[in-house]
């Protein structure tokens, strides 16, 4: 199942509220702000920090 990128319009960082960018090739939405990656799943965003990974420095620059 592929992401609908049209969510990005409407959904935001559950931390910051701040806007994500899609990881196609990570199958990710990153928070910039946050330094999270959140996964997505079947098509579905996790919206869970407890689910997120902390990114590293290169790949917020």
């Amino acid at each position: 199942m592929v992401f609908d990128k049209k969510l990005l319009e409407i959904i935001a960082c559950p931390n910051c509220k701040g806007k994500l960018d899609y990881q196609l090739e990570l199958s990710e939405l990153w928070c910039r702000g946050e330094r999270l990656g959140f996964p997505v799943k079947d098509g579905i965003p996790v919206l869970l920090e407890p689910k997120a990974r902390t990114l590293e420095l290169e790949e917020v620059e």
